[in-house]
Order: C-alpha cells, then sequence, then structure tokens
C-alpha cells in the first residue's frame, strides 16, 4: 500500500501563508470591482470558459458560461440553434442573454467569440463589468478548437482559414477591451494569475484621481 506523502510543518506554513496572500488580494480585487463583472471575451479555442472556471475560483466569484446559459434560455444547442433559427436569431438571444446576466454582478462571464461585436453588448460591459481580451495565435486556436465538434462557424469551410478571417476581422473589437492577455499553450494557472495581475493594475489605475 502507498505510503502517503507527508508534509513538513515548514511546507505547512509556508502553503497557509500563500493561501491568506492569495485571499487578502483576492478580497481588495473583489472589493474594487464592487458590482461590475469581470468578462472574458476573444476567439474560440482562447480558453475563456476554462481560464474563466479557474479564475472564479480563485476570486471566490461565480462562474457563467453565455453559451450555456443560451442553450439553456433556448431548450437546444448551439449548433441547432444555428440550424433551425439562424445565426441573426442567435446573435439577438446571445445579446439579450448577456445583458441580463451583467445585471447579476459581481461574477466571471465566458462569452462566445462573437459576442463582443455587438455594440449594445460592449456599451453594458463597459457599464457593469471588466472586459479581458484573451489573445491567441491562430495555430494555437486550431489545435485546440480541433478537440471539439460543436462550432458552427467552423462548419462552413477550412476551419484554419475561417479563424484566420475570424481574426482579422474580430481582433479589433477585442481590442477596446481594458485588459489584453495572451493565452499560450500552459498551464491554465498562468494565465489566471496574468490576469489577476493585469487586472489589480487596471483597477489600481482607476482608483487613482486623475491629474
Amino acid at each position: 500500500m502507498k505510503q502517503k506523502r507527508k508534509i513538513s510543518p515548514v511546507s505547512a506554513r509556508r502553503s497557509l501563508r500563500m493561501r491568506q496572500v492569495f485571499n487578502r488580494r483576492a478580497e481588495r480585487l473583489r472589493n474594487q470591482l464592487g458590482r461590475r463583472s469581470i468578462v472574458l471575451v476573444g476567439l474560440m479555442g482562447a480558453g475563456k470558459s476554462t481560464v474563466g472556471r479557474r479564475l472564479a475560483m480563485r476570486l471566490g466569484l461565480p462562474f457563467l458560461d453565455a453559451d450555456h446559459e443560451i442553450e439553456t434560455a433556448a431548450g437546444m444547442s448551439i449548433p441547432d440553434i444555428f440550424e433551425i433559427h439562424g445565426e441573426d436569431y442567435f446573435r439577438e438571444g446571445e445579446r439579450r442573454v448577456i445583458a441580463r446576466i451583467l445585471q447579476e454582478g459581481p461574477l466571471v462571464l465566458a462569452t462566445g467569440g462573437g459576442a463582443y461585436m455587438n455594440e449594445e453588448t460592449r456599451k453594458a460591459v463597459s457599464e457593469k463589468g471588466v472586459a479581458v481580451w484573451l489573445k491567441a495565435d491562430v495555430d494555437v486556436l486550431l489545435e485546440r478548437v480541433s478537440r471539439r465538434n460543436n462550432r458552427p462557424l467552423l462548419k462552413q469551410s477550412d476551419p484554419k482559414t475561417i479563424l484566420e478571417k475570424l481574426t482579422s476581422e474580430r481582433n479589433p473589437f477585442y481590442a477596446m477591451a481594458d485588459v489584453h492577455i495572451e493565452s499560450r499553450e500552459g498551464p491554465h494557472d498562468r494565465v489566471v494569475s496574468a490576469i489577476v495581475r493585469s487586472l489589480r493594475h487596471y483597477l489600481d489605475k482607476q482608483e487613482k484621481p486623475q491629474s
């Protein structure tokens, strides 16, 4: 029978101190946010849902995935919504769902790749949240999205060609986000830590009086 590894008192105290530091930082960031939510934007495959869950856990905030909420509201999957009702119908439902969620903050919200293209959604996020753009190279996005078969836009043609086109069209809108974070391959916790640091810097700057 494999013996459990014993943790030394020094390691236990160090771990406790680190947790206390994380908790204090998380509490301060929550206080700075007030009723605002952290809204993750970016292309499909950027890691918004995976990173968002970990970020919410780190900060002690609820997490919601806009796509999941849309499917719940519609009673069908997003591919079915696209097939039966079309993209315009989906986008209008997406706008309404995100507007509702932003009333429930503070929380961490992962949005679909096209959500931030909508001017009304960008305005709502600006008023009730902090937008965080998760940026990733096309090759990274392609590798990630190839693991799943539930991306309606990628079924229209060659996935890499579509992702390159979407990158060109959408990056100027994502660039309007308050915080920009590189989403590279590697542990998700690194991306979470980068978001926390950048959010603290952004919120600290907001609190300083304008000269």
